[in-house]
């Protein structure tokens, strides 16, 4: 079993900073991506960032330049740094992984985490 745990959200001013944490928790898979995703009321779950195994990146447009996704690969842990935010980053994020066991390949999501820009 694999669960992602995720840590770091709440409320931030515009133009300030935050920075999200997911951590793939078990034993026996291999990570192939991972990746937050957010999703505002009453909008759909869109990407924000991802990183594929090989280190690939992929943002979308209204974050690139001010968000950053990295990744600790011995802690199994995704980062999302977040710069110059604005009220439009409001959002629940969430964490997702696609994790590789000996043959099959899962989707796995995080619990999601509140990111509030207000002033």
């Amino acid at each position: 079993q694999a669960q992602l745990v995720e840590s770091g959200g709440g409320l931030v001013h515009p133009g300030g900073s935050l920075r999200l944490s997911c951590a793939a928790s078990g034993n026996g898979f291999s990570i192939n991506a991972m990746g937050w995703y957010r999703q505002a009321p009453g909008k759909q779950r869109d990407l924000v960032a991802e990183m594929t195994a090989g280190g690939t990146t992929l943002y979308a447009d209204s974050v690139k330049g001010r968000f950053t996704i990295s990744r600790d690969i011995a802690k199994k842990t995704v980062y999302l740094e977040m710069n110059n935010v604005k009220p439009e980053d409001t959002a629940v994020y969430y964490c997702k992984a696609l994790l590789r066991w000996l043959g099959p390949t899962y989707q796995y999501w995080g619990q999601g985490t509140q990111v509030t820009v207000s002033s």
